[in-house]
């Protein structure tokens, strides 16, 4: 779903994304965009920051309360705070205005190569991944699910996927570079601070923070690791 006000721009990015076989639904409209978004159950939403009776950043915030579609914000403004606002109510990935519909269109192919939902193991199949534990911190891989002491944590599609990448070897130190390769693909383009705002984003939804470090630890001048959850 494209939701974009500018018509021929919004016209543009469709006809790319059909041109790669996709099923593409277009509006100029904030409101209606979250209303449409419920019809048609997009697995990917292309939307803009500014657009009339909604703004992108509050129908990112309703469409996170039903749908945990892969969101790419655009904006025409590229102060850090826009960014940084769009991606803190769910948004996986931003471009800056103008942009490339090719390079949108090959983030696209390369988030909907991550799983979009669980699918549950048929009860004859082995054993799946078990949890991994830090502390008081559980990570079930293959149930997407995080829980801090019991109780449930909702994460985005991205952040899980950030915090399953470093748990996987949780003493291995991942640069900014591994973590977008690992997450959103090799042939991503894009600013790597987009890293930095997840962590950030991830550890005020696990009760964390960079200077406790308990779950997820800065390595000055290298990247990030897990903690012990101690």
């Amino acid at each position: 779903m494209v939701v974009e006000d500018e018509a021929p721009l919004a016209n543009l990015v469709g006809s790319y994304l059909e041109r790669d076989g996709f099923e593409v639904t277009i509006t100029g409209d904030g409101a209606d965009a979250v209303g449409l978004a419920r019809q048609v159950d997009p697995d990917v939403v292309v939307l803009d920051l500014g657009l009339p009776h909604l703004d992108g950043v509050e129908v990112c915030r309703q469409l996170r309360t039903f749908s945990d579609a892969y969101v790419v914000m655009l904006t025409a403004r590229t102060e850090e705070v826009d960014t940084l606002i769009g991606l803190s109510v769910g948004a996986d990935d931003y471009m800056s205005k103008p942009f490339s519909p090719r390079e949108l269109t090959a983030r696209i192919q390369a988030m909907l190569r991550r799983p979009r939902t669980h699918t549950p193991r048929p009860a004859e199949s082995v054993p799946g991944t078990p949890a991994r534990n830090f502390g008081d911190l559980a990570i079930d891989v293959d149930g997407r699910e995080v829980t801090v002491g019991g109780v449930p944590v909702a994460l985005t599609r991205t952040e899980f996927d950030v915090l399953a990448a470093l748990s996987q070897d949780p003493a291995v130190v991942l640069s900014r570079t591994q973590l977008i390769e690992a997450v959103w693909g090799p042939s991503w383009v894009g600013d790597e601070q987009l890293v930095n705002v997840h962590i950030g984003h991830l550890r005020r939804k696990l009760g964390d923070d960079a200077t406790e470090g308990r779950y997820v630890r800065t390595v000055r001048g290298v990247g990030y690791r897990m903690g012990t959850g101690q």
